[in-house]
């Protein structure tokens, strides 16, 4: 099994490398890629060391699965480079996502589209993968109507850049900014770029993505995402409107249930999700579930994740362990 890493000196990329040696992923040969300036360095593996090559290298080493996580005008160009050679790509950006010839996939949602005729398969947001994996067993059982959602998201989500910005001005130092404004003592409500319709891209990927991984666009989505000064971890009020009534002491069962899902949800010891102890954990951990009062069949959900892993490394190498398991590659 040979493994292209795209991107992988990059913040996820270095991620992916950590999750692929923990789940002992069966690599036989790992393939690091990066730009130029790059190429020629070196990256230890399960203790060995991978020389990183560039682009046109990695696809004429035709690799059987690449897992790109270094931008979309990069996926845009190679990932049809990478399929034509016969690899399978995962790629971590948003520039498949919302193709309706390539799928758009949580492994635990739904992981039966897949078939080995998918050359490039799409991972989605990091926010929309946590948010899903709270909502799709929920809306099984009571069928959504209408999802309100408020973001909390990490610098770590931007990228090193924005990290370095938080850091700096922890520090007191001058330095580049990522963000228009300073992130420290902070909430941005600005998620990525701003859209015609007064949305960000960040917003809209909310709006959109559920319904395709939930392969169901009956409900509607509505979301504002706020960048926070934390340095890694993704948080979410989710308020979710429902057909039908259901019992908080079933929804609390049923969300305990669900492969990679922690409910923490105890106020009486102060128990509840937050970043902090999300950190460097697969799962998705859902707490403060209540009624919303206001509205009936109404239901308030505080959603976290590590948006690194699970939002962005562990679901694309868990997309690869699907393919491997069901030999689609």
């Amino acid at each position: 099994m040979k493994v292209a890493i795209v991107g992988a000196t990059g913040m996820v990329g270095n991620v992916m490398l950590k999750v692929l040696a923990e789940r002992n992923f069966p690599i036989t040969e790992l393939i690091p890629v990066a730009s130029q300036k790059s190429v020629g360095k070196t990256i230890p593996f399960n203790g060995k060391e991978f020389t990183v090559v560039n682009l046109a290298t990695a696809v004429e080493m035709k690799p059987d699965i690449a897992l790109f996580s270094a931008g979309g005008d990069t996926s845009m160009e190679w990932a049809p480079k990478f399929a034509a050679a016969g690899t399978t790509v995962i790629d971590n950006s948003s520039a498949w996502r919302m193709d309706p010839t390539k799928k758009l996939v949580v492994p635990e949602i739904n992981g039966d589209v897949l078939t080995s005729e998918d050359k490039i398969i799409a991972n989605p947001n990091c926010s929309t993968i946590q948010l899903v994996m709270a909502l799709a067993p929920l809306h099984k059982k009571y069928q959504m109507k209408r999802v309100v959602i408020s973001t909390y998201q990490s610098v770590s989500g931007t990228g090193v850049k924005a990290v370095q910005q938080l850091d700096n001005e922890e520090a007191g130092v001058e330095g580049e900014m990522a963000y228009p404004h300073k992130i420290g003592r902070n909430a941005l409500p600005h998620c990525d770029v701003f859209l015609e319709n007064g949305y960000t891209k960040e917003e809209m990927k909310l709006v959109k993505e559920p319904k395709k991984i939930l392969r169901d666009d009956t409900f509607s989505v509505t979301a504002t995402a706020v960048r926070i000064p934390t340095a890694g971890g993704h948080s979410e009020a989710v308020n979710v409107q429902f057909e039908n009534d259901f019992d908080l002491s079933e929804v609390r069962q049923i969300l305990s249930d669900t492969d990679g899902i922690v409910v923490q949800d105890d106020l009486a010891t102060n128990l509840y999700p937050m970043p902090i102890t999300a950190h460097e954990k697969d799962e998705v951990f859902v707490g403060r579930i209540r009624r919303d009062e206001s509205q009936e069949n109404t239901l308030n959900l505080w959603i976290v994740a590590d948006n690194l892993r699970k939002g962005a490394a562990t679901n694309t190498v868990q997309i690869a362990e699907y393919l491997v398991a069901h030999k689609l590659v």
